[in-house]
């Protein structure tokens, strides 16, 4: 359904209004999608409204949740609308991010993940998901936390042979391995929503249902390395206290 004028002037109304929040080089995450045809993992995602305001620009989006409900989303349904930005929908799929069942093989110019990955326990097994479904040369636009702006302050760096072990033993959603870790070093005054000791440890051992912990710790480095094995080039990076912005190439 095409959208009437008002939709345009009101989106660009928008965009326009928030220009002084966007990435400083957005210019090339722009090219990146512009008038393309994606898939965004957990989303939507206020970072491509603003920060990085690739809604605007995309030709269209569809989605992929895990479940119908989340912590951030409720009644979502498998094949019903992605409710993206303002007026524009696209597909909403029900799939975990390691399983994208019945997407096609290169289905995708880009695809694009804000704060998903450290949710899931084997990334590495989502990474390559993630390639099968984008096309040759397409992109991935992908946002994780930085630890220094967020409860994970006062964890370690995952090393990259931890991922690589999670993968090769095929870990699922299911595994509790940093548990311990994330309950002894979790910065509570950084974590709002956490609630008392005794509610943060339920939530935590509930996580196969509510998905809200951080399983892996990442920097610079650890994403270079996840990426050059997932098979794409690390083509931008950016930080700011809070969030790492990646721009990446399927070869």
């Amino acid at each position: 359904m095409k959208k009437s004028i008002l939709a345009y002037l009101y989106e660009h109304m928008y965009y326009l209004r928030h220009r002084n929040k966007r990435l400083g080089n957005f210019s090339i995450y722009k090219n990146a999608i512009i008038n393309k045809s994606g898939v965004e993992i957990g989303g939507p995602s206020r970072v491509f409204k603003k920060k990085l305001p690739i809604y605007y620009f995309a030709k269209n989006i569809d989605g992929i949740n895990f479940a119908v409900t989340t912590l951030w989303e409720r009644d979502l349904k498998d094949h019903g609308p992605y409710k993206y930005f303002m007026q524009r929908v696209g597909v909403q799929f029900i799939r975990e991010a390691t399983d994208l069942f019945e997407i096609q093989d290169s289905k995708y110019d880009f695809l694009t993940s804000s704060h998903c990955l450290e949710h899931v326990a084997n990334p590495l097994k989502a990474l390559r998901e993630w390639n099968r479904v984008t096309k040759k040369n397409g992109y991935l636009i992908l946002v994780l936390p930085n630890k220094a702006g967020n409860f994970d302050k006062n964890r370690k760096v995952t090393k990259f042979k931890h991922i690589l072990k999670d993968f090769n033993r095929d870990v699922k959603e299911s595994d509790m391995t940093h548990f311990k870790e994330i309950s002894k070093f979790h910065e509570f005054s950084m974590d709002k929503n956490s609630g008392s000791y005794d509610e943060f440890i339920t939530r935590c051992k509930n996580n196969l249902k509510i998905r809200g912990l951080h399983h892996h710790v990442f920097d610079k480095k650890l994403i270079k390395e996840m990426l050059e094995w997932s098979d794409y080039i690390l083509l931008d990076f950016k930080t700011d206290s809070c969030n790492f912005f990646t721009l990446a190439m399927k070869i």
